[in-house]
């Protein structure tokens, strides 16, 4: 008995161990798509800020003399930013660690301009300023470079300031989601349009595949005829012919149907599927042919078999078929960038939009992450969907 209960509890200490692994390397995988999804609803000030965090915040803001401020945290009290200055560090000529800040609006070249006064210091020459700190006028040299400070004022009270470095200054922020940039995206690129066309080709390819390779499947697994197995065999070859090689034939042609710069092109090239084929058939010879006979002593036809008893037991394989091309044909890049014309917007798809708002969009990484989000978001509910038809076996017929 002992040993039985210490076989259980290594058994549930290796399942717990065992799941914990698999929901860390499944977390790992997530965490790009989350990346992703919560960049889409950031504003751009967010996507870059550093270090970064992954949900989406806003900062938040105060009104002030009727006018909305950013809110900061200066020595554990809200303030708001009132003013941005330049600051510039100072120094007499004679004392060059004697460094002072200044606002650079405080501080005028002596001489102007163009006769400025200058200083030789270590054999350099110097331009000399007026620097008023604390209401005195001082005389000094730039030692060090502008920085931005800002003037930090408390909500109630605008007269009570403090300065502050603005770029280190602790922001106050909500977490907010930017559902906005979804619209602002669409109407950039015209994504609601690329997205139309792309759920268009993408039906008419599977449901022409699917339809093509049923009946291509059903004829080489089910009908003799002279050199079938043959032709078979040349027809599964072309599948290792790389589609690089046939874009110049294939551009060719549709030039000369005249169906550049059409959906067409995207279409009807893609409709006959060598792999969707060889699929089907594959499963169509899995099926006895008990199950034909029977039908055919009952007086079924040819087309009969096919749509009443073959297909309705191959929707595991037709299922897999059919998400396969649409997982293609919905991230079809090179064909529609090279068939479909740069400035033909009203014929894109989401592939070629997309490469072009990320050059239009460049400086707005949050407008790109959520044209990225629209184009991922159909394909994978699909793929969630259809995910267990990947797993099914050859369909029970109930002959044994």
């Amino acid at each position: 008995m002992p040993a039985v209960v210490g076989s259980t509890r290594r058994s549930i200490v290796n399942r717990i161990g065992l799941y914990a692994v698999l929901t860390g390397f499944s977390l790992l995988m997530l965490f790009p798509f989350a990346v992703v999804a919560f960049g889409s609803l950031k504003e751009v000030s967010d996507v870059t800020r550093f270090p970064p965090r992954l949900l989406p915040y806003t900062q938040d803001t105060r009104e002030v003399d009727g006018d909305e401020r950013p809110l900061y945290r200066i020595d554990g009290e809200e303030r708001v930013l009132v003013e941005s200055v330049q600051i510039g560090f100072y120094a007499p000529p004679d004392d060059l660690d004697a460094v002072v800040r200044a606002p650079t609006r405080d501080a005028e070249r002596r001489g102007g301009f163009i006769d400025s006064e200058t200083v030789v210091v270590d054999g350099v020459e110097e331009d000399l300023y007026d620097v008023t700190v604390d209401g005195e006028v001082l005389e000094g040299l730039i030692q060090v470079g502008a920085t931005t400070a800002g003037i930090f004022a408390l909500p109630d009270d605008p007269d009570n300031t403090v300065q502050a470095t603005e770029r280190t200054a602790p922001t106050i922020d909500s977490l907010s989601f930017r559902t906005e940039n979804y619209g602002e995206v669409t109407s950039l690129q015209n994504l609601d349009r690329s997205l139309t066309n792309t759920l268009l080709v993408t039906l008419l390819v599977v449901g022409g595949t699917v339809l093509t390779s049923i009946l291509g499947g059903y004829a080489f697994a089910r009908i003799e005829f002279p050199g079938r197995d043959g032709i078979f065999l040349v027809y599964i070859g072309s599948i290792m012919v790389p589609f690089v090689i046939l874009i110049i034939p294939l551009y060719q042609l549709m030039v000369a149907l005249g169906w550049i710069n059409s959906l067409a092109a995207l279409v009807f090239p893609f409709v006959f599927n060598a792999y969707g084929t060889f699929l089907i058939r594959q499963f169509f010879v899995s099926i006895p042919r008990e199950l034909e006979e029977a039908a055919v002593i009952d007086g079924a036809s040819r087309w009969t078999i096919l749509w009443r008893i073959l297909v309705p037991l191959s929707k595991p394989a037709i299922a897999t078929l059919a998400t396969f091309m649409f997982l293609y044909a919905w991230n079809s890049f090179i064909w529609p960038f090279i068939v479909i014309g740069g400035g033909n917007l009203d014929n894109h798809v989401l592939t070629v939009s997309l490469q072009q708002l990320g050059g239009r969009a460049a400086d707005s990484p949050n407008l790109i992450m959520a044209g990225v989000m629209i184009a991922i978001a159909v394909p994978v509910t699909v793929f969630v969907l259809a995910q267990r038809y990947f797993v099914e076996n050859v369909a029970t017929s109930g002959i044994k």
